[in-house]
Formats: C-alpha cells, structure tokens, sequence
C-alpha cells in the first residue's frame, strides 16, 4: 500500500459512513409507515405473526452497530493518520497532507490556507508522500 493509498482511506470510510446515515434515515422513514390491517378470515400456518415495522427495526439496529463500528474505526484511522503525518517534518508539506487527508480540502483551498498557488501545494504534496514514513501496523479498510 503506498502513501497516498492509505492517507486516503479516511475520506473513503467517511463517505461510506455518511451513506451508511443516509441510509438509516430513509429506513427510520419506513419504518414509520403503518401499513393497513388485512381483515380477512383466514388461517396459514406458516404466516409471519410479528408486526409488519419488526423488520424495519430490525435493520436499522443493525444498521445502527455498523455506523459505530465505523466511526470507531475512522477515529482509529484519523488518529494514526495524524501521528503518520506529524512525522513529517517540513511544515508546509505536514500542513498539505493534514489539509488534503485529514480535512479533506481541495487544492485551491490549501493553497488559499498557506498562501500559496496550487502548483506549488501540488509540489509539496509529492514531496509530502516520499516523506511519508508508513506505520508499522496500518490500519485498512
């Protein structure tokens, strides 16, 4: 895994617990539907006897545990990723690679940040990632 490859990991966890949200409000909104009551008389055995909303709750307690896995994971993976950071030692390429990785900023906006044109943040980012030294145990996800 290079440099670049594992700073990046925390943007990507970051967009998938935030889909991960956005999928559990969409479930607590069916969950909130009641659905019509059927009244005919009739018996089958192997009918599902629990309320229709169970499933729905079902997943989104599931759904509840896999967003907290994650954000424990992506507080891990931040912590590390500063740690790795801060062992570089030039400030202007440690403050490129905590702006890009770690505050997720695009490239005018570091520039904008240390006074700089993106050319010259684009340089220190390249020069960032070869000082770059990888932990002996990264995190992966």
């Amino acid at each position: 895994m290079t440099a670049k490859e594992y700073l990046s990991q925390a943007y990507r966890l970051d967009q998938r617990i935030n889909s991960d949200i956005a999928e559990l409000g969409r479930l607590h909104l069916m969950s909130q539907n009641i659905s019509s009551p059927g009244f005919e008389e009739h018996y089958n055995a192997t009918r599902n006897t629990d309320a229709p909303f169970v499933k729905q709750v079902e997943k989104i307690m599931e759904l509840e545990k896999t967003i907290n896995e994650e954000i424990e994971r992506l507080v891990d993976l931040k912590v590390q990723i500063r740690l790795t950071i801060d062992s570089v030692k030039n400030t202007d390429e440690r403050m490129v690679l905590r702006y890009c990785y770690v505050d997720h900023m695009t490239w005018e906006q570091i520039g904008d940040e240390l006074r700089a044109d993106s050319r010259t943040v684009r340089r220190w980012h390249e020069n960032a990632l070869t000082h770059v030294v990888m932990p002996k145990n990264p995190i992966q996800i």
